[in-house]
């Protein structure tokens, strides 16, 4: 279940670098894409980075809109994510298209990704230059939320395989996140 996370704790949903979905809408139009390179950057407010190539109809819908979600999809959406990675939107509804469900969001018009494990919605900062000279954006976040049932008490938890974040190498290649590690803990 779809539950808040305090937007001091939404650095936590992306801080171990999975792969996330962006989504965007601009008037009637949405769409979503997969991004690799995404990573929260402070906490209070919380902001995130994000790369998003000024070729793509994603870049298109937040530049006019000045939002986009960030989704965290489990390895259960890996064939979602490279489906909608390798695919445009100015083709035509990705979304249907790839079979990708929506929610709604709290604070912003893009959707949220129906599926995945936590979701990160932000609005765009004004820094024009570095957006336009390396594709970056950074955004605040301005509401946050997890499947209650792999992230709670500020950890994620996964019981199920299925549920376990995904982390992007290359050629269609990911790894799955591994099992938890307590560094410096005496048994």
């Amino acid at each position: 279940m779809r539950a808040d996370v305090p937007l001091a704790k939404a650095y936590l949903l992306i801080n171990h670098g999975p792969v996330t979905l962006v989504s965007s809408r601009s008037g009637e139009c949405s769409n979503v894409m997969a991004a690799a390179w995404a990573m929260p950057l402070d906490f209070d407010p919380p902001k995130v980075l994000v790369v998003i190539d000024r070729t793509t109809f994603t870049r298109e819908l937040v530049d006019r809109s000045g939002e986009f979600a960030l989704n965290v999809p489990p390895r259960r959406l890996a064939a979602t994510v490279v489906a909608v990675g390798s695919t445009s939107g100015r083709d035509g509804d990705k979304w249907s298209r790839c079979g990708v469900g929506m929610l709604p969001a709290s604070r912003i018009a893009a959707p949220l990704v129906a599926g995945c494990v936590a979701w990160l919605e932000c609005r765009v900062l004004d820094e024009r230059p570095t957006e336009r000279r390396y594709d970056l954006f950074i955004a605040e976040v301005v509401a946050a939320a997890a499947d209650d049932r792999v992230f709670s008490d500020g950890r994620w938890h996964f019981a199920d395989e299925a549920d376990k974040t995904l982390h992007y190498v290359a050629g269609g290649q990911f790894f799955a996140t591994g099992e938890p590690l307590l560094a410096g803990q005496r048994s």
